[in-house]
């Protein structure tokens, strides 16, 4: 596709296959990496694997929107909920691992850096957003 093709179909709102596409390119990457960022911290509890176990059926979701109008309009949005769900609760669940070392908040300088990142479950929620947009999306022609 051009750039001028792809640039008109975004002014007139026709972006489901590029959306579900940099979904599908988005979520597989950052799983790996939620991975290796919660492997080193032993999986300490069950929630940490919720990210894992969803960003290849986001993936999968992403690239059946891709390839199928239908798809992009049930599966992905369903999958992408999820996904934005669970970086919504890990916003939470890290903010509680800060508060729950040793002096939580009132330590800031240290645990902030030291424990869990704060923000870094919203990229979930903004790669779930990111396919929850592209159900909406018109598809290109």
């Amino acid at each position: 596709m051009s750039a001028k093709r792809l640039l008109a179909n975004l002014r007139r709102g026709r972006a489901q296959r590029t959306l579900a596409a940099a979904t599908a390119a988005s979520a597989l990457p950052l799983g790996l990496e939620i991975y290796f960022e919660h492997f080193r911290g032993s999986f300490g509890d069950k929630w940490m694997w919720t990210p894992v176990a969803l960003s290849p059926l986001l993936t999968a979701a992403g690239l059946a929107g891709v390839g199928s109008k239908r798809a992009a309009r049930t599966v992905l949005p369903a999958v992408s909920a999820l996904y934005c769900l669970d970086g919504l609760i890990g916003v939470y669940t890290h903010i509680q691992g800060v508060r729950k070392r040793p002096g939580g908040f009132s330590e800031p300088l240290y645990n902030i850096v030291m424990g869990p990142p704060l923000l870094a479950p919203g990229s979930l929620a903004l790669v779930g957003g990111m396919g929850l947009a592209a159900a909406l999306a018109e598809r290109e022609r």
